[in-house]
């Protein structure tokens, strides 16, 4: 097999040690082997371009007419033209794919299903990433940058899976790397010689430039230097503090694994509320103290999803007000019910970051810091210009609502407006919701015992399981298979009784957030990753939204669903609750003009505000962000070494003029020649010391294909440098620096915009720094002979051109 039909085949194996990174995110994993079929007939369509051989660039658009239609043959095959050519119709399809493929990977946890959008996005990415890497790394010649294709494709799989074992398939990934670099550079160096470098030097029978014994040179060095670099890349991670997910992130980790103190954005709430819950450590994401008797109803709500469109509930898009300075008060609530005002100091994780502001339900007052808005209908503060969770610390006075069994059963009539819009529920909702609705409420005499019956047979005494490993989907299949496999956790048994709920014309919403969490020794009370959840809340008319709990084993049921069971969660405002390292409280202060309906709901009285709780998880300390910010840096720097080594020796070479001795003038030619023979290596033409400065010349205007002021300023050094070598007595010649700069326009010019962008980020002619390091080693170890260096930093010698 050729130089480039080994290296086509490792691009192809790399795409695909690449892309086994992906294997864990969805389930079942046949959509690999169709990827690896479609990715073979590309990347051998490749390879036939240019065994042709066709132009690059019509190569690579070759290739990319295949990918487009294999991906209409696979996936639109009946809106395509004659079955295979894509049409109107076909790219309407495969639009309509990869929009409901980005719809599911925001509603399935991981591993998600095997569905056509997103085998589709899996497939197609697949084969992308693989044209990009054959087009890099075989027809471009260039192995090194089609890394970051392959760094691309791991990336998102290590972003999105929660699989517990990300650095075997970082392993995997980096293998296929180094196997295509190590096609590459011996494809290379099988055409090295040795450079010629100015002034002959002595040598010995060492053979530098021979190739006897040299073959598994370059593969040994390699899998050194391969080796090194990849227990590099798998150790300094472990040494660093994990940024991996957390509570209710859409993209920023929760990847399932971990106790790292990673950031958290509330994208979606559902896609990683299944991995909080399965976290091996429940890592403390806020902490609060609050002056209420009882904390066993304390939830701490983020934000109500109100909209069910059968594919998944979401929240409804709504217009954001200032923070007022007393919220009002909430809907659908008389004042003939109980209430009680708390007061709560909140301390959120330095590592909790998310843009909706935890708050027990219903909120009166917020005091907190930051640019934060207000959504009336949800109740709840959203933050404004990437405002975030994170290290915030708040107060907050809340009602705890006390309705009696008596007052929810005697409800009154719903708005009509409210009632339309939270009893909606999609035409594509399974008949059984609605018929499993009206056998579990038979008999019920008015929409309370309704909505407690329906807890009960979720909660008791439907054989309902708790299980976390169950794909998290909320849409209406999804819903259906719960009713079915009755086997499920917080999302599940939330959202079917919300929608049995809106079937039996009880408005209903979901809610999100946190059960109350655990105390601790100093009287606060700790919230965990685990402590997420999800539960349903019911409209009733004179109470207002209304918690229910339907979910076995999590949170507690609320006292008013019980049977003649007295609430006990209460506020006893004479309680002090101080600490001498905590913030000072902020005491709510009660007014005069405070209407009488507040007044008798408690509203306008002041309570002891608890001390404001330091927390646990004070997020990544400063001195290890500043490590890894410096890390990122030499990382980024470290590729453009090259290019400021070259810019260094360039102007070394061409910027001195000191000295008017024969071995000074001797020196400034040889550099000036020196630096137009790497000149031309960086752009392609690789060195032959075998060829007389004028061949040499010669050479380099044929190859370069310079116009005649470049080819006249070649040769003018050139014969400088003949004569300093062979002249009895050179004459100087003046104007070498200017020479060398025409030269190096010359190649520029002609050169094509990849050409020179090599030639000046990655020159070639940077290796000379291991050579001058192995060298500098030879020397200081005390050998006298030439350097027995690996072949893959041997000069290169004989060149064909």
């Amino acid at each position: 097999m050729s130089g480039r039909g080994r290296l086509a085949l490792c691009a192809f194996a790399a795409t695909l040690m690449a892309a086994c990174s992906m294997l864990p995110l969805v389930d079942p994993v046949t959509w690999f082997l169709q990827a690896a079929f479609l990715l073979a007939i590309q990347c051998g369509v490749g390879a036939l371009g240019r065994r042709v051989p066709l132009p690059r660039l019509l190569t690579v658009g070759v290739q990319a007419i295949v990918l487009v239609v294999l991906l209409t043959v696979a996936f639109a095959r009946e809106e395509a033209l004659a079955g295979f050519l894509p049409g109107p119709q076909c790219v309407q399809r495969l639009v309509d794919l990869l929009t409901v493929g980005a719809d599911d990977v925001g509603r399935y946890a991981i591993p998600a299903p095997d569905t056509p959008g997103i085998r589709l996005m899996l497939v197609g990415g697949v084969l992308l990433i693989g044209l990009t890497v054959d087009a890099l790394a075989v027809t471009f010649r260039g192995a090194a940058p089609a890394g970051l294709p392959l760094l691309a494709l791991y990336s998102v799989a290590a972003g999105l899976s929660n699989g517990g074992a990300d650095w075997l398939w970082f392993l995997l990934a980096a293998c296929g790397y180094l196997l295509l670099l190590l096609a590459e550079g011996r494809d290379r160096l099988s055409q090295w010689g040795r450079v010629f470098a100015g002034a002959a030097r002595p040598r010995d029978g060492s053979g530098i430039g021979a190739s006897g014994g040299g073959a598994l040179a370059p593969v040994r060095t390699g899998r050194r230097i391969g080796a090194l670099a990849l227990g590099i890349a798998l150790v300094v991670p472990a040494a660093l503090p994990a940024l991996d997910g957390g509570l209710l992130a859409g993209t920023a980790g929760g990847n399932g694994k971990g106790s790292g103190g990673g950031t958290i954005s509330a994208v979606n709430p559902l896609v990683s509320l299944q991995n909080n819950l399965n976290q091996p450590e429940n890592r403390e994401v806020m902490s609060y103290r609050t002056n209420a008797t009882g904390v066993q109803d304390f939830y701490l709500r983020i934000l109500a999803l109100d909209q069910f469109n059968g594919n998944e509930w979401r929240a409804s898009t709504r217009g954001l007000k200032d923070v007022p300075k007393r919220l009002p008060n909430p809907a659908g609530l008389s004042p003939d019910v109980a209430v009680t005002e708390i007061s709560t100091n909140i301390s959120a994780s330095g590592s909790y970051q998310q843009t909706y502001l935890p708050l027990p339900y219903p909120a009166t007052e917020v005091r907190v810091g930051g640019r934060w808005r207000f959504e009336p209908e949800g109740r709840t503060l959203v933050g404004d210009d990437g405002e975030t969770t994170g290290g915030a610390q708040y107060s907050v006075s809340s009602l705890v609502v006390q309705p009696t069994a008596g007052q929810l059963a005697g409800a009154g009539t719903v708005p009509a407006a409210l009632r339309r819009e939270y009893t909606q529920v999609p035409g594509s909702l399974p008949e059984v919701v609605r018929k499993t609705a009206d056998e579990v409420t038979k008999g019920s005499a008015n929409a309370y015992e309704q909505a407690v019956k329906l807890q009960n047979y979720f909660a008791s005494e439907g054989g309902f399981t708790y299980d976390t490993s169950v794909n998290s989907g909320t849409g209406s299949a999804a819903i259906g298979r719960f009713l079915r496999d009755k086997r499920g956790f917080c999302v599940h048994f939330s959202f079917t009784m919300a929608a049995m709920a809106r079937t039996l014309g009880i408005p209903a919403r979901v809610a999100v957030g946190f059960t109350p969490g655990t105390a601790q020794s100093d009287g606060s009370m700790s919230v965990g990753l685990r402590d997420a959840h999800a539960w349903p809340e019911l409209y009733f008319e004179g109470v207002g939204w209304t918690r229910f709990e339907p979910t076995p084993t999590r949170g507690s049921t609320p006292s008013y669903t019980l049977p003649d069971a007295p609430s006990d969660d209460s506020a006893d405002p004479a309680r002090p609750e101080t600490d001498a390292s905590a913030a000072a409280p902020v005491t709510p202060s009660a007014s005069d003009s405070c209407p009488a309906q507040m007044r008798r709901q408690g509203e306008c009285g002041s309570s002891a505000l608890p001390g404001a709780v330091t927390p646990t998880d004070t997020g990544t300390p400063a001195g290890t962000v500043l490590g890894i910010v410096l890390a990122a840096v030499l990382v980024l720097l470290l590729p453009l070494l090259p290019m400021f080594w070259r810019t260094r020796v360039r102007a070394r070479r061409l910027g001195s003029s000191t000295g008017r001795t024969p071995a000074d003038a001797t020196a400034r030619t040889l550099a000036a020649w020196q630096e137009i023979t790497d000149t031309a290596w960086d752009h392609g033409i690789e060195p032959d010391e075998s060829l007389t400065p004028r061949k040499a010349a010669d050479r380099v205007v044929r190859m370069g294909r310079l116009d005649t002021e470049a080819a006249e300023a070649v040769h003018r050094v050139a014969g400088a440098v003949e004569q300093v070598l062979y002249a009895p007595k050179p004459q100087p010649v003046s104007g070498l620096a200017e020479d060398a700069e025409a030269v190096r326009a010359g190649l520029r010019g002609s050169a094509d915009r990849f050409a020179r962008f090599r030639a000046v980020v990655a020159p070639r002619s940077a290796v000379r720094v291991m050579w001058a390091v192995s060298e500098r080693r030879a020397a200081l170890t005390g050998r006298w002979r030439a350097p027995q260096r690996p072949a893959w930093l041997r000069r290169p010698s004989r060149q064909q051109g």
